[in-house]
């Protein structure tokens, strides 16, 4: 597979406006997936923040392996990092949030209530890369939709200032991928998840990873959803591709496996699962 190079003239202007905008808030809550707790990681934009207090809030956390989303957790409380593992789409009220914020800043409004400001108004900006669920979690801190929403990377374009039930106010900036993805094994991770589009990646390459990934970690829940036996599952990956395509019916539609194997993965047919494991970290 090719490097992966997207970076469309929005993301630039966004990666600029969130370098101003950063003096201007108080904290930043950097969403991530919470199947790739690493992978959905923006280095350029961890340069950005530096120093800035920062929660990480692991979103869609009921797609994701639940034993793997805690080892996050605690590997990041190990780094001196406060994260959240939240599942925004199906949760009414993020209050968790708004408590962290809270925790995060209690040095600076304890300053403020002694100095006679006894309201004082957090402002915090959301940042991440596409398709990770920013605006799914603004509109619940919100209580009404105010920003876009779409199971696809890329629909928030602008960076919009969202005034929330509590004392705080959110600045929602557009999904920002790096320049390049020169790491084959992050591109396809997050290209699996949604998080690039599926035009920049070879469906093949994609299904074919999604097998290997599977039959190493995820033996199990693989033979469960396409009815193998334990001879099917340590096959070679192109060959499991072949079996699956003449056990859908396919015939020799192998394009057309690659698809349903890619859909299934992002439609939890094949279970929960995180692609970014922490014994892996380098």
């Amino acid at each position: 597979m090719a490097t992966i190079q997207w970076y469309p003239g929005h993301m630039n202007k966004a990666k600029n406006q969130i370098q101003e905008h950063l003096k201007l808030v108080d904290a930043v809550l950097e969403i991530r997936d919470a199947r790739l707790p690493l992978s959905s990681a923006n280095p350029v934009l961890d340069q950005l923040i530096q120093s800035k207090k920062r929660i990480i809030i692991l979103n869609k956390q009921d797609l994701a392996d639940s034993s793997q989303t805690k080892k996050w957790q605690e590997y990041l409380h190990q780094q001196q990092i406060m994260s959240l593992a939240i599942d925004a789409q199906h949760t009414n009220h993020l209050q968790i949030i708004v408590q962290a914020l809270e925790k995060l800043m209690a040095a600076k409004l304890q300053k403020f209530r002694r100095s006679g400001v006894k309201n004082y108004t957090i402002r915090a900006m959301c940042i991440g890369i596409p398709n990770v669920g920013k605006s799914t979690i603004l509109n619940k801190l919100a209580g009404k939709n105010v920003a876009v929403t779409g199971n696809r990377p890329g629909v928030t374009k602008n960076q919009n200032w969202i005034k929330t039930k509590s004392q705080i106010e959110l600045l929602d900036t557009p999904g920002v991928l790096w320049p390049k993805i020169d790491d084959q094994t992050v591109g396809l991770k997050l290209a699996l998840s949604g998080a690039i589009k599926d035009s920049l990646v070879s469906a093949m390459d994609l299904a074919i990873f999604a097998l290997e990934y599977w039959q190493h970690y995820y033996s199990p829940q693989l033979q469960a959803a396409y009815h193998l036996n334990n001879t099917d599952v340590t096959l070679s990956s192109d060959k499991l591709l072949i079996k699956l395509t003449q056990q859908f019916g396919f015939k020799d539609d192998y394009e057309r496996t690659a698809l349903k194997i890619i859909q299934d993965v992002r439609k939890g047919v094949l279970g929960r699962y995180t692609l970014d494991m922490v014994n892996e970290i380098e």
